[in-house]
């Protein structure tokens, strides 16, 4: 017996843009990077070179991006129920 073939959805730049918004992984790359931007600066200190300014950043970004998961996923919860509304 046959299946019958599903055909596949064409990747579109609104299939690529709705994708990343309903994403929680998006939502939580976008909060650590912030925070990242927003906190380093007062951690840095005049004699860090670049390399350790990077670490810190990176660092800060890790953590953040770790920490928000439930916010990641709660905003992903709110934008699929508003865009797809049943």
């Amino acid at each position: 017996m046959e299946r019958p073939q599903l055909r596949k959805r064409p990747i579109t730049p609104g299939y690529i843009f709705f994708y990343l918004l309903f994403l929680p992984d998006t939502w939580q790359i976008v909060i650590a990077v912030v925070a990242a931007l927003a906190v380093a600066p007062h951690l840095l200190r005049p004699d860090m070179g670049p390399a350790g300014m990077a670490i810190i950043h990176v660092m800060i970004a890790g953590i953040v991006y770790v920490i928000s998961a439930p916010v990641g996923r709660r905003i992903s919860q709110y934008l699929q129920k508003f865009f797809l509304k049943k």
